[in-house]
């Protein structure tokens, strides 16, 4: 099939997670995305490992999310080599990078400068915390990006002190965020014929991944998130039975529903509890009452009584559960690709389907610089 994106051009100036992120999206629905390179070495993620794992000199977490992509090398120091980026930048449609302010400017491809040379570029920016103000200079680090903006506060038990996810969550929210931005661009560059600048921050991506507490925040008082007392608690701002409960012999989640309903079913008595304000209000003794219940049976047995009544449950399952479960294969949603050794690796697929049909790429992340030679004699760049 024709993916959407084909004949797109991106130089992806971006390092780390988010702005690539970004890059292998729109590679995914068909852009060309060159990554802008330092010789020999690349880019800095290209050593940020998960678990120290690294593949043909690579980090694992680098392969992740910069497969089907090509690597230019370039020295942004070196006259000759910039001399080079520029005419690469003047045939493209989109570039973006996640350096920290003013150093693009320094360089001398700030958006100003970029424009003139195209006039008709989509430049986008990722940063920590937006280009002004008493942040703009701190590191974006995810870690650092959840733990300021609240976000932390909103899992486990009341007592439990800051949490952080137990994953790059503000990489990945910023990079979705960014290839929203670069697509209502590339729409508006097609109405306008000018180039467009695409600015995200991971703040603020973290704080729209908020958006339905800091809102309720706004409008209830300025009152904190409240958490349960009670171990599993899904969301700090919804009734019981919300939350994940210990059975006989495993786990069972419970979603929202009608406490009543739920209560026969479970075979406890929740009259006392009779009007919906109170399942919020008293929501620690009814997770109580609901918990010690849950764990008379096993998980298979709870949801063989709860399911037909559509009461909203589920078994917990690991990654190892889920991966051999029928639904994960029916899904397709694994694929390998092809290493430059010929070996192969698994991951995953772009979970978006075009026109009913899955998008596949076996192509793995480049090597620092291997498509330095083709891209220059492609688009000229070494004539004077």
């Amino acid at each position: 099939m024709v993916k959407p994106l084909e004949g797109l051009i991106v130089l992806e100036f971006s390092q780390f997670m988010a702005g690539p992120t970004a890059g292998l999206r729109l590679a995914d629905l068909g852009a060309r995305v060159i990554k802008i390179e330092r010789p020999v070495k690349g880019e800095a993620g290209r050593q940020i490992a998960i678990r120290n794992i690294f593949v043909n000199g690579d980090s694992l977490v680098f392969h992740t999310i910069n497969r089907n992509k090509e690597s230019y090398a370039a020295d942004l120091k070196n006259l000759e080599d910039l001399e080079r980026v520029k005419k690469l930048i003047a045939q493209a449609d989109v570039m973006t990078h996640n350096f920290r302010p003013g150093v693009m400017e320094k360089i001398g491809l700030d958006y100003e400068t970029v424009q003139a040379i195209n006039p008709k570029i989509i430049y986008g920016v990722v940063t920590g915390y937006g280009a002004k103000g008493p942040w703009a200079s701190r590191p974006g680090q995810d870690l650092l990006i959840q733990s300021l903006s609240g976000l932390t506060y909103l899992s486990d038990t009341q007592d439990a002190g800051p949490v952080p996810f137990g994953l790059a969550v503000a990489d990945i929210m910023c990079g979705a965020h960014f290839v929203q931005g670069i697509l209502a661009a590339l729409i508006k560059r097609a109405k306008t014929q000018k180039s467009v600048l695409v600015e995200v921050s991971l703040l603020e991506s973290v704080l729209d991944l908020q958006f339905e507490f800091l809102t309720t925040h706004l409008n209830d008082g300025e009152t904190l998130p409240q958490r349960s007392k009670v171990k599993g608690t899904g969301h700090p701002y919804l009734s019981a039975p919300y939350g994940i409960y210990r059975t006989q012999d495993a786990y069972l989640a419970l979603a929202m529903g009608d406490l009543h309903h739920i209560g026969k079913a479970l075979g406890i008595d929740l009259s006392a509890f009779a009007t919906k304000s109170s399942w919020f209000d008293q929501r620690d003794e009814i997770m109580e009452l609901i918990a010690a219940q849950l764990q008379t049976k096993t998980t298979a047995e709870w949801l063989a009584i709860l399911e037909p009544l559509d009461i909203w449950c589920s078994q917990i399952l690991s990654y190892a559960e889920s991966l051999q479960h029928e639904a994960f294969t029916a899904l397709g949603i694994q694929q390998q690709v092809i290493l430059p050794d010929g070996s192969q690796l698994n991951t995953t697929r772009c979970p978006i389907r075009i026109d009913h049909t899955r998008l596949y790429s076996s192509v793995a992340a480049p090597r620092p610089g291997v498509s330095t030679e083709l891209i220059n004699q492609q688009f000229n760049l070494t004539e004077a």
